[in-house]
Formats: C-alpha cells, sequence, structure tokens
C-alpha cells in the first residue's frame, strides 16, 4: 500500500511539473510574439517618420532624385517584409540607404538649421534608441524561450506539444549593429 501511495504521490508530482513546464513555454512564447509586436510597432513609426524627412530633405537638395528612389523604395522593402528573416534584410538595406541621405543633407547647411528637419531628426533619433531597446528585449526573451524549448526535461514538453524555438532579431555585421547617426 505505501508503494502505491509513493508511486501514486510521484506520478501526481511528475504531472504538476509537466504543467508547470508547459505553462512556462506558453508565457515565453507570449512574451516573444508581444516583443517581436513592440519591435513591428515602432519600425512602423519609422518607416512613417521617413517620407517626412526625405520631403524635407528634397526641399533644399532637388538634384538627388536617385537617393530619395532609393529611400523610398527600401522604406517600401521593409514595409512589406513578413518574416524576421526578411525584415532583417530589408531593415538593412533602409539603414544604409538612410545612411546615404545623411550623407546629401550634409552638404546643404541651410538645412541643417531648419527647424521641421531638426524636429524630424530628433524623433528619428528617439525612435532608433527604441527600436534597439526593443530589439534587446526581443531578443532577450527569445533566448529564454529557446533555452527552455533546448534543455532536459522541458525539452520533452516542448516536443510533445510542439514548441519552437524563435529567431533572434540581428543585423549581419558590427558595423550595422550600431544605432544609425542622422545628425545633419
Amino acid at each position: 500500500m505505501t508503494v502505491i501511495l509513493i508511486i501514486l504521490a510521484a506520478t501526481v508530482l511528475f504531472f504538476l511539473y509537466g504543467i508547470s513546464i508547459y505553462n512556462r513555454l506558453v508565457k515565453l512564447r507570449t512574451m516573444v510574439q508581444e516583443a517581436w509586436s513592440s519591435i513591428d510597432v515602432m519600425l512602423k513609426k519609422r518607416h512613417d517618420l521617413i517620407p517626412n524627412l526625405v520631403e524635407t530633405v528634397k526641399g533644399y537638395a532637388t538634384h538627388e532624385r536617385e537617393t530619395f528612389d532609393s529611400v523610398t523604395r527600401a522604406r517600401a522593402a521593409a514595409m512589406s517584409a513578413n518574416t524576421i528573416q526578411e525584415k532583417e534584410a530589408a531593415e538593412k538595406n533602409l539603414n544604409q540607404a538612410m545612411m546615404n541621405l545623411n550623407a546629401v543633407a550634409e552638404q546643404y547647411p541651410d538645412l541643417k538649421a531648419n527647424t521641421n528637419f531638426l524636429q524630424l531628426q530628433g524623433e528619428l533619433s528617439a525612435l532608433e534608441g527604441d527600436i534597439e531597446k526593443s530589439r534587446r528585449y526581443y531578443n532577450g526573451t527569445v533566448r529564454e524561450n529557446n533555452i527552455l524549448v533546448d534543455t532536459f526535461p522541458s525539452n520533452i514538453i516542448a516536443n510533445i506539444f510542439s514548441f519552437a524555438k524563435s529567431a533572434f532579431f540581428e543585423l549581419e555585421n558590427a558595423a550595422e549593429r550600431a544605432v544609425p547617426s542622422v545628425k545633419f
């Protein structure tokens, strides 16, 4: 009788432990989704701000058509990207286009003194910082999720209920990891 009670108690404890792991996996999956949503919202704000910045620069640098077109194309590609990998590549291209726009604006001292331009520059700089913080939070939640999905014994529960590892949001090279400078 004692052996049966011990086996029953161990079974109940194992079952409760499995429920605990399952709940942690659900929580982390939800946190990863929430963190990605936060990045997505900030990228949308950034994408909405860029046309205003381009239009302001256009007023001063009308002969730089190719630069403006490349920023517009990169923004459109970034907005239409769906997966994390597509967004990484699109944001890389958009950052490069914005650096080119920065180089154009450097040639126009009157533009650098324009209050509307300075306000847009400040908003974009603040937004870039917020995006970087969101990326770090997202990657932290992905790390926690992936550790739980990979480690024993939680990997057993993860496999049973089809929990998968999430992708990190990373840029390809060290130079691109820095927040782009948009000082004009």
